[in-house]
């Protein structure tokens, strides 16, 4: 069993470029304005579809990607790879993110949709010290993992409790 994910993307070969290097993986097909990787580890069907009419809004819709590990080790062996591969990071920090305690680290894909490779490593309130409170209006500079309690909040608006990893620039 795996998860899939497919993505729009605005320039398939950018895309298949970043997520090789991401995985470790070549794509398993590729088709005219589509691409399929069969990820191993972690077990993923990733399914990219080229849309080269998308803008930078094209991922509104998703807040973040994650791949959960299970050992701080394993989050920081990640990083290593992606730098070693030219895919820029944060860098590896401890933080309280997502209501949890977390060993994290995050890339941005050639169309903005963030990453975080993480490990929870406890349980945290919200207002805990290294939860960020959300911007109140403007395009979001942060991506939002809380989910707003009402129905209809812009990214970085009103109603949104808390932020973690960055939506772009990478720099903490």
């Amino acid at each position: 069993m795996r998860l899939q994910l497919a993505l729009n993307v605005r320039d398939l070969d950018a895309a298949i470029d970043f997520y090789t290097r991401m995985f470790a993986t070549e794509p398993a097909k590729v088709r005219p304005g589509y691409a399929n990787f069969a990820v191993e580890d972690p077990p993923l069907k990733l399914v990219l579809f080229e849309d080269r009419d998308a803008d930078a809004s094209a991922f509104h819709h998703l807040n973040h990607l994650g791949v959960e590990t299970t050992t701080s080790a394993e989050v920081t062996t990640a990083e290593e790879r992606l730098t070693s591969r030219g895919v820029e990071t944060t860098g590896v920090d401890d933080t309280v993110c997502c209501f949890a305690r977390k060993t994290e680290t995050w890339v941005e894909s050639p169309d903005g949709a963030a990453w975080e490779w993480y490990v929870k490593t406890g349980d945290a309130e919200a207002d805990e010290p290294g939860a960020v409170p959300a911007t109140a209006s403007g395009p979001p500079d942060l991506l939002l993992t809380a989910p707003a309690p009402a129905p209809g909040p812009t990214r970085g608006g009103p109603g949104r409790e808390e932020v973690c990893g960055l939506r772009s620039g990478l720099a903490r």
